[in-house]
């Protein structure tokens, strides 16, 4: 009897848990590289070397953004991918590839798109986020963080934070710290302005982080080792072990919610963040996720390897 009563409890919380799918999918110019949202409008970077800018209201596309395609030494055209983007008061940052390896980074203001670094600069963004109107921070492959001034065209100061490769890098809402994450699976908050290390957590990882998400002084990440980690002010970390890497990690601006991409099967497992439980599992996806993004507590964004943006309505 005792037995029973176990086994009952510790399936309570799956007889509760649902599947829920896709409310709409939006078929994209190409492989999707990242996105972001900005007053109605999302903005998706893909591997065509094409943003398309769509509506929300409306679920389709209504403008994109071009780039052109890249000559090689044999003559032929490769598309210039692009490989992050962000928004700020109406202006659109990315990073495209070029043929020497280094990248490009342009800013769109609606009228006029302007490279503002050249790949003769020899920099190679993994990240790139508006810090403010006239300020981006950049995070290497080589776990360099950067403040680019684009009035000045000048950086405001390049500091090496470790001896790893980069993971994953997310601003704060306020657009004064960064989390920054890397191969030897250490978190660290850095303050933007002075790029000074305000916290090093103790590692939930023993591998290559590869995404973080922040809300509310809330951290979670996503993990080649099959753990995401979550990080919480005046709380002990804790660790969600996962039955598959987890490569996309995303938190509900209130930072109660997190999600992550779990499984063989590509799908998006919900948890509370206080106390690790597991809920409602969001699937739909065919090929590996890479971002996940909250819009508000119940509705959610994701895109992955795939020619698609996914869409989800939580049920409160």
């Amino acid at each position: 009897m005792y037995k029973t009563v176990l086994i009952f409890l510790l399936l309570l919380p799956s007889l509760y848990a649902k599947e829920i799918t896709p409310i709409t999918t939006i078929k994209t110019s190409g492989i999707v590289s990242d996105f972001v949202e900005d007053k109605g409008y999302l903005y998706v970077a893909t591997d065509a070397g094409i943003v398309d800018i769509i509506d929300l209201s409306r679920q389709e596309i209504v403008k994109q953004i071009k780039f052109a395609p890249l000559l090689t030494s044999r003559g032929d055209t490769v598309p210039a991918r692009v490989h992050c983007i962000d928004r700020l008061d109406g202006k659109t940052l990315m990073v495209t590839s070029d043929i020497n390896a280094y990248r490009n980074v342009w800013i769109d203001d609606g009228k006029t798109l302007k490279k503002i670094i050249d790949s003769k600069q020899h920099m190679m963004p993994k990240s790139a986020y508006f810090s403010s109107k006239s300020k981006i921070v950049f995070g290497s492959f080589g776990s360099d963080v950067i403040l680019y001034d684009t009035d000045e065209n000048s950086k405001l100061y390049e500091r090496h934070i470790s001896e790893s490769t980069m993971g994953g890098m997310v601003l704060s809402a306020d657009k004064q710290k960064m989390i920054v994450s890397d191969e030897s699976g250490e978190v660290r908050l850095i303050d933007i302005n002075t790029s000074k290390v305000l916290k090093t957590f103790s590692s939930e990882h023993v591998d290559n982080i590869y995404r973080v998400a922040y809300a509310n002084n809330t951290i979670i990440t996503a993990g080649q080792d099959r753990r995401v980690g979550v990080y919480r002010e005046n709380a002990k970390a804790y660790h969600i072990k996962s039955d598959f890497l987890v490569y996309a990690v995303g938190l509900s601006p209130s930072g109660s919610i997190g999600v992550y991409s779990s499984g063989f099967e590509h799908d998006l497992q919900l948890f509370n963040t206080d106390n690790g439980k597991k809920g409602d599992r969001l699937i739909g996806h065919y090929a590996i996720p890479g971002k996940i993004l909250f819009i508000n507590e119940t509705s959610i964004i994701s895109a992955g390897d795939e020619e698609k943006i996914f869409f989800w309505k939580l049920k409160k």
